[in-house]
């Protein structure tokens, strides 16, 4: 990332204007004041829009890299610009959502594109009475359909499935053709 001066940026806050009334019609004063302002008009320009810096939506492309650094978001490079920007911008509510079934339907949604259906609970079980034996034992592995337009890359899939699960869990992923339009 690299911010550098843009030839004929003027400077909102002209220094030569701001010299006291001696130095108006100084040719040299006013050259030198000049030339800091060709310097100064990038940095007085990056503060006034700070504010779109640090918003995903509009900020430059080269530091979404920076802000995705800041919220943990995955930024991958091959992604469309969009993609990359939404990634940013929900990064919190995906880490909420983290180790869920809604997290992980959300995840594949963003990073590919896809609809997803999550099955199981991983083993967990638990009982609402109090005091009562132990409930059987449950399937101790997730389903994850995953259900796309066209071609998905498998291994990113469960590198996804892997990152956004518990640790323990086990899973299954089946990739199923998309719908026909008679809904068979």
């Amino acid at each position: 990332m690299s911010r550098a001066a843009i030839p004929g940026l003027p400077s909102r806050y002209p220094i030569g204007g701001q010299l006291p009334a001696l130095y108006a019609d100084d040719d040299f004063a006013q050259r030198f004041t000049a030339g800091l302002d060709t310097v100064l008009a990038p940095v007085f320009s990056t503060l006034d829009n700070l504010p779109a810096y640090l918003d995903p939506r509009v900020a430059p492309v080269d530091f979404l890299v920076w802000l995705a650094s800041w919220v943990g978001a995955a930024d991958d490079p091959r992604w469309p610009v969009e993609r990359r920007r939404e990634a940013v911008a929900r990064a919190v509510e995906l880490h909420r959502w983290r180790g869920t079934r809604r997290g992980l339907v959300e995840a594949l949604r963003l990073a590919l594109g896809v609809d997803a259906e999550v099955t199981g609970d991983g083993g967990a079980v638990w009982s609402s009475t109090a005091a009562s034996g132990l409930p059987p034992e449950p399937p101790a592995e997730v389903l994850v359909r995953v259900r796309a337009a066209g071609a998905v890359d498998v291994d990113r899939v469960h590198e996804i499935v892997r990152a956004m699960s518990p640790v323990h869990t086990a899973f299954r992923v089946e990739i199923l053709a998309p719908p026909t339009e008679e809904g068979t």
